[in-house]
């Protein structure tokens, strides 16, 4: 069955890349196009389950199954889900990755930056505080990395940034920082961040954004060195 049913993935796929199908659009009914494909109902259902469940189509009761939008914010929503269930060595792979990707995402804001993208960066800077509260800290956090990340304008770097972002382990992170008194640092490195892409250098720009993330990554895993059992908690409800 799985073998057929990868077969069944494989042609909606294809009718996708061909543009057969576009984004938005109905499927045919059922019946219609197993019968197009070759394929058994079954086959056909279990096809339509799978490519749901990554937010390639979209089934609406008593309306019909419809191609996604399939923008990369869309598609990349599974990512999130996986982001956020793991934890212990898992965190210091996913922090790696974001200190690879995190600099090329500035460095081509600081290339395609606009004046009104400078500003709302440096307007983001004014709302926050060592006195404002984790919740509003994470927010900011999210906000600040992820408009970065939009200015850069490449909507796939800027979706996967997204779905790397978990909330839950920010939070757990930002408390830590508030509690090491370390709030005002790391407020001071995103001031930083703005200023060198308001430059336009790149190269600082690369290094700021890169020791940024090293410094989490490093009290992360400090924290994971001193409290094995930290990890889980790093992934609970805040």
């Amino acid at each position: 069955m799985a073998s057929l049913t990868d077969d069944a993935i494989a042609r909606i796929q294809q009718m996708i890349v061909t543009g057969e199908l576009r984004p938005g659009q109905r499927l045919p009914p059922e019946k219609e196009l197993s019968e197009s494909l070759g394929l058994s109902r079954n086959s056909l259902r279990e096809a339509v389950k799978a490519l749901e469940l990554i937010r390639v189509l979209d089934v609406r009761r008593g309306d019909g199954t419809y191609v996604t939008s399939l923008e990369p914010s869309v598609l990349l929503e599974a990512v999130s889900f996986v982001v956020d269930m793991h934890h212990d060595q898992s965190l210091i792979d996913l922090l790696e990755v974001r200190r690879i990707l995190e600099p090329a995402a500035a460095v081509l804001a600081s290339a395609r930056a606009k004046p009104e993208d400078i500003a709302q960066l440096r307007t983001l800077m004014t709302d926050v505080d060592e006195s404002t509260g984790i919740e509003e800290l994470v927010a900011h956090d999210l906000h600040f990395h992820s408009t970065i990340a939009r200015i850069g304008g490449n909507e796939y770097l800027s979706g996967l940034l997204d779905a790397l972002s978990s909330k839950t382990v920010r939070v757990r992170v930002w408390r830590g920082l508030s509690q090491n008194g370390s709030t005002r640092r790391t407020l001071d490195e995103h001031a930083a961040i703005v200023d060198a892409i308001g430059r336009r250098d790149p190269q600082l720009v690369q290094s700021l954004v890169t020791a940024h993330v090293e410094g989490v990554e490093r009290w992360v895993r400090q924290s994971l060195a001193e409290d094995p059992t930290l990890g889980g908690r790093f992934t609970e409800a805040s």
